[in-house]
């Protein structure tokens, strides 16, 4: 492995080549700048330096175990120390394994996994289309949720079937929620402005159907999602179970497996719609179904930019912390993402 100088790293210091020492490795983190949980600016305070103790500072940002592991796949070479007091420790190869009730910090998402390290759980083989391994599985039910709920790292896209022409429709980028749903919620505010309803009636409604969804929103991720104890021991349920939730949990940085696709959406929303109207009258079911869908719509563009952006705003960034929280440290709770109030009602709250 190549060996650098303390003076060759420290010229690696911006967001184009960012490179760190931990333990006498050199890293290039470069490709994990940007998507930073904590915010770039943790890691580009610290460009070109060693950044071993600061890791071990918890009161500044503290690390789990898995952080540690998973640093490997980015190391590049080793700190040439014979000019200086630093001692090489080294680090060990070790497979990307972490406990979902491990106390790190969410951090570890970004971590690329060891794909030969993680054949040895002997669940999926990240290289090989995913859907043909599980459906051919035998599978406990207790071994399957133990390890979908084992967050894994991929720096591309997951393959599903294998296929192109089927891979391309189980991938949907987070712009194609607005662009699909928002002709249908102004479709639904035209029906209840045809009825007869006055505008400031129709905008009354369609905040009442955004504070709807947050409940949606809530018994959807709790009772649908994670309906894990309920879930036949059977491959054909432990299928289903990953296509609709489990497989964001495995791979929960998959950017275009992140939000919904709209298919699956649609055939939840079917039956909202159904019990929106029969709850309502039309005039009044039109407008709140159009505020539930824009609900929706903010919903998962919040879930997205939660991970994979750094966030301005002091009740998103509070979130970003929680609903990483419920990928990294305790999928049993933490079920809002837009906010904690059903989580607080419900008693589901995780407490950081």
């Amino acid at each position: 492995m190549t060996t650098y100088t303390s003076a060759e790293v420290k010229a690696h210091n911006t967001a184009d080549s960012c490179w760190v020492i931990h333990n006498d490795g050199v890293f290039d983190m470069t490709s994990f700048v940007q998507d930073h949980p904590g915010g770039e600016e943790y890691i580009l305070d610290n460009a070109g330096k060693d950044i071993t103790q600061l890791m071990k500072d918890e009161l500044s940002h503290t690390h789990s175990e898995g952080a540690y592991e998973m640093m490997d796949d980015f190391r590049v070479g080793t700190l040439d120390t014979s000019s200086s007091s630093s001692t090489s420790s080294g680090l060990q190869q070790r497979a990307h394994v972490k406990s979902v009730q491990s106390s790190g910090d969410d951090e570890d998402y970004l971590k690329p996994t060891d794909l030969a390290a993680d054949k040895k759980t002997k669940f999926l083989d990240l290289s090989k289309p995913l859907l043909w391994q599980l459906w051919n599985s035998d599978f406990s039910k207790a071994f399957y949720l133990e390890q979908v709920h084992i967050p894994r790292h991929l720096s591309r896209p997951a393959q599903i079937f294998g296929a192109p022409y089927l891979e391309v429709f189980t991938k949907t980028p987070w712009y194609m929620i607005p662009i699909f749903w928002l002709p249908i919620i102004a479709y639904n505010v035209k029906r209840s402005l045809e009825t007869g309803f006055a505008v400031d009636q129709v905008a009354l409604y369609f905040l009442s159907g955004m504070a709807l969804w947050t409940l949606a929103e809530y018994v959807i991720h709790r009772f649908l999602f994670h309906l894990d104890d309920l879930l036949p021991d059977s491959t054909a349920w432990l299928t289903l179970h990953f296509l609709l939730h489990g497989i964001h949990h495995y791979l929960p940085m998959d950017r275009l497996r992140l939000v919904m696709p709209p298919a699956l959406a649609v055939a939840l929303a079917f039956p909202l719609n159904a019990l929106g109207h029969s709850i309502f009258a039309d005039s009044q079911a039109y407008a709140v179904m159009a505020g539930a869908f824009f609900g929706y719509v903010l919903y998962d563009m919040t879930h997205f930019f939660l991970h994979h952006s750094n966030q301005p705003f002091a009740h998103f960034r509070e979130m970003k912390t929680y609903h990483l929280a419920h990928h990294y440290k305790n999928f049993q709770g933490g079920y809002g993402i837009t906010s904690k109030i059903w989580d607080k009602v419900f008693n589901t709250e995780l407490v950081l």
